[in-house]
């Protein structure tokens, strides 16, 4: 019996190790194409080519019919959720290095552990909790110097990665909960229409980028410049971003399926690795120190956290 419950839980580690490494791809490629392209646009070439992806993974987990769902709520407000929190991010790590954005972003595991309480009805003891106020400490730690600087710093923008991560965990403890009856591939291609949608939208009320000028900080840029043609040497970084979607959708949903969200999620603490490299090899960014401090204490609550859940005896899902 303890095999049958830890195999699946060690799969959806994996899933979410696998689907950070390909999230610290997709986010180096967004960088890179940020200075040309609008992010509705990208996301938009980027969820077409995704959107044909899930549906090879939703014919080989059982086909259309694993569309059909009575909770039509819920699935759209996690969707809605996702591209909120997508939208965030993106328009973070266009302002600062990838780690940095990436570090704040680590607090969604803390959330999650926090919103896990009464969507998901776990339990969390003190200790945890503990662990995950020292977190957020450690958030502040990361932000405080940016505020500090005033006009020299981020500014409003450092919050970005947080209200992502604050979307993020609430799509996630959904995932969760949706997860018990619905297909990975079904809630991957939920996913890929919303953000089609959600660009569609952008295009007919910001396409043209007449709320773009001079003054424009760089994150508001990326979000309101007018959308322009895709150049050809772009077009296999865009379809690769597709890819990347559609692969990083399918394993983030397989890894909250197959393990509780309170344990899978801290595993997420790897992304800084890869954000480092990617940052220092194509952007020649190094965070400051206060990033790595701030950073350390998150990551070392997230681990205390993970611990402690791991001393819970098993649950049988329903």
């Amino acid at each position: 019996m303890t095999s049958a419950v830890t195999h699946p839980a060690r799969l959806g580690i994996l899933c979410m190790v696998a689907g950070m490494f390909c999230i610290s791809i997709n986010d180096m490629l967004i960088k890179s194409l940020s200075g040309g392209y609008p992010l509705h646009e990208l996301v938009l070439l980027r969820s077409a080519v995704g959107i044909g992806f899930s549906f090879v993974l939703l014919q080989i987990e059982g086909g259309v019919k694993l569309l059909r769902t009575g909770r039509y709520g819920l699935h759209l407000l996690r969707a809605l959720l996702v591209v909120f929190a997508n939208s965030a991010l993106y328009a973070a790590i266009v302002a600062m290095p990838l780690a940095m954005a990436n570090a704040l972003y680590f607090v969604a595991p803390l959330f999650v552990t926090l919103l896990s309480i009464p969507v998901l009805g776990e339990q969390v003891g003190a200790r945890r909790m503990t662990a995950v106020a020292v977190g957020f400490g450690g958030v502040l730690l990361m932000m405080a110097p940016q505020i500090a600087k005033g006009d020299g710093g981020l500014g409003w923008l450092v919050i970005l990665p947080v209200l992502a991560a604050a979307g993020y965990a609430s799509m996630s403890v959904l995932t969760r909960k949706l997860g018990q009856t619905s297909r990975a591939s079904a809630l991957a291609i939920q996913m890929q229409f919303a953000f089609v949608c959600v660009s569609i939208v952008m295009f007919f009320a910001v396409g043209d980028g007449r709320f773009v000028d001079e003054s424009t900080n760089d994150s508001m840029r990326f979000l309101l410049r007018a959308w322009i043609w895709p150049e050809t040497a772009d077009l296999l970084p865009i379809a690769g971003l597709g890819c990347l979607s559609a692969v990083v959708g399918y394993l983030m949903t397989q890894a909250y399926r197959l393990s509780r969200a309170s344990a899978v999620a801290p595993f997420e603490y790897i992304l800084l690795i890869f954000s480092l490299f990617w940052g220092w090899m194509v952007f020649g960014e190094w965070p400051e120190n206060s990033v790595f401090l701030g950073a350390a204490v998150v990551i070392g609550s997230g681990v205390y956290v993970f611990v402690r859940e791991g001393r819970k005896p098993p649950t049988r899902r329903a």
